[in-house]
């Protein structure tokens, strides 16, 4: 997507999420108050002892039409005002019982309408819609905030999907392969889910803010030898040392069943993983060339003594 479509894109959103919350009616959810009078509502109702000034930087409004709002409020018996004591001329801006009754018949009707507009969406799509809003939050805040821990979890319906999904999209745009990979992906998994031995398996599904970023399986291989397959960042998990945690939960679990050893099989390609199989204690013991994918490859097998 070039420059101009990006901000259409941007744009074209900012349309619909207004419309759909009533953003461009004069009275917010048909209450006597605008968007920015809500909004000068709440600053008031979850802070102690604001002054016009304070709130006018916080919410970027201009003086002028943020002093005609408090003028409105006093006049509506909304709020006190009183001088500060740091600064006489200002001042200290408080809701009184009318105001906060006011603010939380408005609360209500917001949390109403949400919990209505939430009702219409299956529980998977909630947790995608907040994710994502969570996402767009932090990308654009004012200040940079630290990326979010991924959370390593059992997997849950609808992830085996994902990991077939994503492997065979990444593996395909990254080194061109073709969907008999994906295909493999999905032996794999399918394998994994009909056999599946609690006692000595496991997969751990990498969760940042309720998305998938990440993947990897510890199966049996023999009764001495467990086999690391499907290790997976994608973009959204990259940067933060993701993939050596995933391994790392994979030798600590092998190291818990009584395994003697690990095994994978990998592509000389796959230069990432490759180095955190190395770091993390693994070692290449054999490489044979091979035709797979739709590429020409070459087939490595890493091990690691537990």
């Amino acid at each position: 997507m070039d420059p101009d479509e990006q901000i259409s894109a941007v744009r074209a959103f900012n349309r619909f999420y207004t419309r759909k919350l009533g953003f461009l009616d004069q009275q917010l959810l048909k209450s006597p108050f605008s968007l920015s009078e809500a909004r000068v509502l709440y600053e008031l109702a979850n802070r102690e002892a604001l002054s016009a000034k304070e709130i006018g930087i916080e919410l970027g409004l201009d003086p002028g039409y943020l002093s005609r709002i408090v003028q409105n409020f006093d006049d509506n018996g909304l709020i006190t005002r009183k001088p500060a004591p740091s600064d006489r001329r200002q001042h200290q801006l408080s809701l009184t019982a009318r105001g906060r009754q006011a603010f939380a018949k408005l609360s209500r009707s917001s949390h109403d309408d949400i919990a209505s507009m939430l009702s219409a969406l299956a529980p998977g799509d909630i947790g995608r819609l907040t994710g994502a809003m969570a996402v767009i939050e932090r990308l654009l805040g004012e200040a940079p905030v630290a990326r979010p821990s991924a959370l390593l979890r059992e997997p849950r319906p609808g992830d085996m999907g994902w990991v077939v999904q994503s492997h065979g999209a990444l593996y395909a745009s990254e080194y061109g392969f073709d969907a008999s990979f994906e295909s493999l992906v999905a032996e794999i998994t399918a394998k994994f889910l009909s056999s599946f031995d609690a006692s000595r398996e496991r997969c751990w599904i990498a969760d940042i803010e309720g998305i998938q970023a990440g993947s990897v399986f510890l199966v049996r291989h023999t009764d001495d030898i467990a086999k690391l397959r499907l290790l997976l960042v994608d973009s959204a998990g990259r940067g933060q040392g993701l993939g050596q945690r995933l391994v790392a939960e994979c030798i600590s679990f092998a190291r818990q069943c009584g395994y003697r050893k690990i095994t994978l099989w990998t592509q000389s390609i796959l230069v990432a993983a490759r180095k955190i199989y190395l770091d993390a204690g693994f070692a290449l013991v054999a490489t044979e060339p091979h035709r797979s994918f739709g590429q020409s490859l070459i087939g490595e097998t890493w091990e690691r003594e537990l």
